[in-house]
């Protein structure tokens, strides 16, 4: 008997297949993109809580299921039982922020509702004061039917976060088994290379998500403790609200001081003799110093920079995924730029015949010089000259080797 032989598909069938699986998922991410963005979400926490589940079935030596049980259940008490257990706590602090907040908006408006002097011209602010008093009445008073959008919102957000705590399961029980089977789609000449490409984007997430919390418990503690000592209402509130808000870079603070600069000015301080005009301006000039020196000291050691990227465009990029996504879009960018900008290496050292990487990885995540030491101040004229003084100084020390026809004059005439 004749054995069957397998018929291939030709290569163009091949390759239209694979545009059309590649137009779908693309089609798909922006049909379903509430979906999708909840997923990654999922994958980043489930990111986040991995070391845990490695460190107990490595060190343990228990199965990967019951590490995972532990670390994922263990996880989600945390993330209802100590909120439900300080709520207590925030709670009279929080009325506090909240009803000064409202004051400010009165005092505001009541302001802005009477014509502003200046020199001979009169400013009529009216409508702007209608606007608050409006925006003050929507929130204490909200209509029947924005209840009911409200509850929908809700409704539609516990769904989501169900979707996401299983996934977050999942991702973890079943990720090396799914992180292999998609290797296996790369041709096995280029899994090597393509497995570290995965590393190194993955240790760049990792590295900014995991200083990301330790940037936010840092600053939630020191401003609390701050506004604590200054004699601020509210203090643990707007200490825990500075912390969240630092995940959102560059627009996450400004709300923050904000905050804090809205109660110091309608309370001031429990102890300072300042009037609550200056105790404001006191809160925003020590903000100020204390976010700078977590931006220029603090940020650089705990996360270091595995891609150099001008400051500029980041702020830019920020401020657009801020408008484009809102605040999860903040939070992502910078990574997702940071891993575009090491795909993009990849594949144009790939076009130019290069070798896949530049280096071996060792110095991903050691920050530049520029951002470590900062600016190091010039020589001065001083210890310029004391310098070309000690070279000169050792370069007369040095002995001084005779030159060819020296030496050959000095040579032994038998010889």
């Amino acid at each position: 008997m004749k054995e069957k032989t397998q018929t291939q598909w030709s290569t163009t069938f091949r390759y239209v297949i694979g545009i059309l699986l590649f137009a779908a998922f693309i089609a798909f991410i922006f049909y379903a993109g509430d979906a999708v963005r909840n997923f990654v979400l999922a994958g980043f926490i489930a990111y986040l809580l991995n070391p845990g589940v490695e460190f107990l079935s490595n060190r343990t030596k228990m199965k990967r299921r019951t590490a995972v049980n532990i670390v994922f259940f263990t996880s989600v008490i945390l993330l209802v039982g100590v909120p439900a257990a300080l709520t207590p706590i925030f709670y009279d602090e929080v009325q506090i922020v909240v009803q000064d907040m409202l004051d400010l908006t009165r005092q505001v408006a009541t302001t802005l509702a009477q014509p502003v002097q200046f020199g001979s011209f009169e400013f009529h602010l009216e409508g702007w004061a209608n606007s608050l008093s409006g925006v003050q009445d929507s929130l204490l008073a909200p209509l029947p039917e924005e209840i009911l959008k409200l509850l929908e919102t809700t409704s539609v957000g516990v769904l989501w976060f169900l979707v996401i705590l299983v996934s977050i399961y999942l991702l973890l029980s079943h990720w090396p088994d799914a992180r292999e089977n998609l290797f296996s789609f790369v041709v096995p000449a280029y899994r090597a290379e393509v497995k570290e490409l995965y590393n190194r984007i993955r240790n760049i997430w990792m590295a900014y998500l995991r200083g990301q919390i330790v940037l936010m418990l840092i600053v939630g503690i020191v401003f609390a403790v701050v506004w604590l000592i200054m004699g601020i209402p509210g203090a643990l509130v707007l200490g825990i609200i500075a912390g969240l808000f630092t995940l959102v870079p560059d627009v996450g603070p400004f709300i923050a001081v904000m905050l804090a600069a809205g109660v110091a000015l309608l309370e001031g301080s429990s102890w300072i003799p300042l009037s609550n005009f200056w105790v404001a301006g006191l809160v925003i000039a020590i903000y100020l110093v204390l976010i700078n020196l977590k931006n220029f000291f603090l940020r650089p050691i705990i996360m270091g920079r595995s891609v150099h990227i001008n400051e500029g465009l980041v702020f830019i990029v920020i401020i657009v995924a801020t408008i484009l996504d809102g605040i999860l879009g903040a939070l992502l960018v910078v990574p997702v730029v940071a891993s575009l900008t090491v795909i993009t290496g990849y594949l144009r050292r790939r076009i130019l015949g290069l070798s896949p990487f530049e280096d071996d990885g060792s110095q991903q995540f050691i920050a530049p010089p520029e951002v470590v030491n900062l600016r190091r101040r010039r020589p001065t004229k001083k210890v310029k000259k004391k310098k070309e003084m000690d070279e000169t100084a050792s370069d007369s020390s040095r002995p001084v080797s005779p030159s060819p026809a020296e030496s050959h004059l000095d040579m032994d005439p038998d010889q």
